[in-house]
């Protein structure tokens, strides 16, 4: 039986969710699934879905985007996101973002509104202010916390910046990767991704991770499907991870196996160093598909088939 359009998965975020955070989490990946939903049941593209349901998750306050962004080492934010349509390949990313709402409405503004694909920075905050973008402070009461536990912990330790995944690894339970994103199918059998977040945690400024990055965080083609990445952006930068589990949609696998494929490549070709990694997909079928190495990954999907969202915190663990 061929599944039913339309489709929409998001994820919250790949890493390890504090207790104090995984209710909300589970909830605000539901609701952004259903938000997402709606907009394709009452006529919108999936392009539509996986920007308002990205929205949404950037509003929450309790994950990596938007309002809820980690600290940079200076005690700033710089969040980063991009979205592609799989029809005609085009695609908007935006970085390097102070107190932009919404940023992954801003890389829809750069792929409908420039000829470019990605702007950061001044360029970047011209173009939010051309088109009245609202504005927010970023910086959460829980984020400073977790920001004075980090930094306590890369001081006592002596760990130099460049290695601070070392850090991450070794004190899991104080840091948080979480990136959050959305793939979407919609009735007209169209594909769409969106990607967003604030990034790695006492990052050095001006850092560029895999989420505005078009084929490492995000990807969508109407050839093979969708992907959203969440984890340590350098990893998925090395790997082209979306491209490459659409490349596995492409070539016969289905979502489930493609996502899978994938997480087996960060474990074969990035060993030794810290490798986080979780992936969300949906292919031209109507299939999904979510795969993790972490210790979990918080998402949630919807089909017509299904009264509501299905959140969990965990997916196919693969280590």
């Amino acid at each position: 039986m061929k599944p039913l359009k339309p489709v929409i998965v998001v994820h919250g975020g790949a890493g390890n969710w504090h207790p104090e955070r995984v209710n909300p989490g589970i909830e605000g990946v539901k609701k952004a699934a259903k938000t997402g939903f709606d907009v394709m049941l009452n006529g919108g593209s999936a392009l539509d879905a996986v920007v308002e349901a990205v929205a949404v998750l950037e509003d929450e306050g309790v994950f990596n985007a938007g309002y809820g962004s980690s600290l940079t080492i200076e005690k700033t934010v710089e969040m980063e996101a991009s979205v592609m349509e799989g029809k005609t390949l085009r695609a908007g990313a935006a970085g390097l973002l102070k107190d932009i709402r919404n940023p992954v409405r801003l890389a829809r503004i750069v792929m409908e509104h420039t000829d470019h694909v990605f702007v950061v920075g001044e360029g970047a905050e011209k173009l939010a202010r051309l088109f009245n973008l609202e504005r927010r402070n970023p910086i959460t009461e829980l984020r400073l916390k977790y920001y004075e536990q980090q930094k306590r912990a890369l001081l006592e330790g002596k760990f130099e910046l460049p290695k601070l995944a070392e850090l991450v690894k070794n004190h899991p339970e104080i840091f948080d990767l979480e990136t959050v994103g959305a793939v979407a199918l919609d009735k007209e059998g169209n594909v769409a991704a969106a990607t967003s977040t604030g990034g790695f945690p006492l990052k050095l400024p001006g850092r560029i991770g895999d989420s505005p990055l078009i084929g490492c965080g995000t990807y969508a083609d109407n050839r093979s499907g969708a992907c959203s990445a969440t984890g340590v952006g350098e990893i998925a930068i090395r790997l082209c991870l979306a491209k490459t589990v659409c490349n596995y949609m492409e070539g016969g696998k289905t979502a489930q196996e493609a996502v899978e494929e994938a997480i087996r490549l960060v474990n074969e070709r990035m060993t030794g160093i810290y490798n986080s990694m979780g992936l969300i997909a949906v292919n031209t079928r109507g299939e999904i598909g979510a795969a993790h190495n972490s210790k979990h990954l918080c998402w949630a999907y919807l089909t017509p088939e299904m009264p509501e969202p299905e959140g969990a915190l965990t997916a196919k663990i693969l280590r």
